[in-house]
């Protein structure tokens, strides 16, 4: 399925380098990111904005899940614009001492108990800080690692920042379990849930430390060379490729939304909740437990499907990964509602094995789709876009159906039309695996024809 291609310049010594940063950083993004979802589910809905009642206040602690969203766009640009212009590595670093940053503060806020409107004021500025950075440390952490890999291998290298959803969704749910096992009940709520993240500071040095350590990618360092940077690679994504921006944003958005059942604490909150707080009040060390190894279980499907694309293709491994994630979605709530714990278990994981393998892939398709003088920006911006339109506010959208109609049915609906929306994306995009990547190839006018060699 591939073609001989120009390899790139890094050393193996170089690419498990990458290999680490791109899993390490990517994670710890990532578990910032799910400690404030997982929270949001828990406790922050009664910390920040209890005076706004009992069903609305739960609803605008899933808002602000997906408010974040709607500042990725402009982090993609911001991050994309410069990735592209001054390199991949500076972005990546800027981007994870910002997520950093953002977490620790929410650490430190005050309730609104103690201040009044200012706590939700803050907490939704830092939620913006976050949406800002998780915007563009993406796209720099896919190009570092896809860049860099032996063209027959990308698909294993790309989802290495892949992995780091699961993995920070792991750590993420340990970290909680454990905290509610040491604070239970009113010290959780008290002081408790500020522990995780305050505990971002660690993992942020340790995750700097190892991203400077890298080298930069080595197609980029070929533009750079070049003096080859584009003076507005976003103007030009738009006035070349929107159509392929509007595609890799739907394939996204049909594997995002679903995902956020999970990642988007929908799931953990709802079963986790106590009844009289409209949840079904299962043990929330056992659930956070449950989702642990459902993020096992979808970090083994990513690793999987990016192994299988290497020797079928992205479009194959993909559209069959949509059919799993559909098989998933249809008795996930009727686990979650009758079967307790172990019913979270089972659906949980059940649906993590169709997550990984439409989430997995889509690294490297992304990297492939664009040329390398744009690509940084191309990618960011389509994954953003597609966050906003699949994820930023899934959990919302099921917690008002759920009220509306009454039943989970109209969640699963929901998402099944999500997922078919990605079906049809993948239909339509073109499989590009092992093109080359590099600056020469783009310059030579062979970029638009090119097709996979078939064997």
């Amino acid at each position: 399925m591939t073609t001989k291609t120009a390899q790139p310049t890094s050393t193996p010594h170089e690419r498990r380098k990458v290999i680490a940063a791109s899993v390490i950083g990517t994670t710890i993004e990532w578990y910032d990111f799910f400690i404030y979802a997982f929270a949001a589910n828990l406790v922050l809905a009664q910390l920040f904005f209890e005076p706004a009642g009992e069903g609305m206040m739960q609803i605008l602690s899933l808002v602000t899940i997906g408010l974040s969203f709607l500042f990725r766009p402009l982090g993609a640009f911001l991050a994309g614009h410069f990735g592209d212009k001054l390199g991949r590595r500076p972005m990546l670093v800027l981007t994870l001492l910002l997520m950093g940053i953002a977490t620790t503060g929410i650490g430190l806020l005050p309730t609104y108990e103690t201040v009044g409107i200012a706590a939700p004021i803050l907490l939704i500025l830092l939620r913006i800080l976050q949406g800002l950075s998780a915007g563009g440390e993406w796209g720099g952490a896919v190009l570092m690692a896809v860049e860099h890999a032996p063209t027959r291998r990308r698909g294993l290298f790309g989802i290495m920042p892949q992995l780091g959803v699961p993995f920070g969704m792991l750590l993420a749910s340990a970290m909680l379990a454990v905290m509610q096992q040491i604070a239970p009940g009113d010290a959780f709520a008290a002081w408790g849930w500020r522990v995780p993240f305050l505990f971002s500071v660690v993992l942020i040095v340790v995750g700097h430390l190892i991203r400077k350590s890298v080298d930069e990618s080595p197609v980029f360092s070929e533009i750079a060379e070049t003096r080859q940077q584009e003076s507005a690679p976003i103007v030009q994504v738009f006035k070349q490729h929107t159509p392929l921006v509007l595609l890799c944003a739907l394939f996204f958005a049909g594997n995002n939304a679903v995902g956020y059942m999970l990642t988007g604490g929908y799931v953990q909150g709802l079963a986790s909740r106590p009844e009289e707080q409209g949840g079904l009040g299962y043990n929330p060390v056992h659930v956070q437990l449950a989702v642990l190894t459902a993020a096992v279980v979808w970090a083994l499907s990513t690793l999987i499907a990016g192994m299988l694309t290497d020797r079928f293709g992205r479009k194959p491994v993909v559209t069959a990964g949509w059919f799993i994630q559909a098989a998933g979605i249809v008795p996930l709530f009727q686990f979650v509602f009758t079967g307790g714990v172990g019913g979270v278990l089972l659906g949980c994981c059940l649906l993590a094995v169709g997550l990984g393998i439409t989430y997995g892939p889509q690294a490297v398709w992304y990297a492939e789709a664009f040329p390398a003088s744009i690509r940084y920006s191309g990618i960011s911006i389509s994954y953003a876009i597609g966050g906003v339109l699949g994820g930023a506010f899934a959990p919302t959208i099921a917690q008002v159906l759920l009220q509306s109609f009454g039943t989970t049915w109209a969640i699963v609906f929901y998402l099944l039309f999500m997922t078919a929306i990605g079906l049809v994306a993948t239909s339509l995009l073109r499989d590009r695996t092992g093109v080359p990547l590099d600056l020469e190839f783009e310059r030579s006018g062979r970029w638009k024809d090119w097709r996979p060699a078939r064997s």
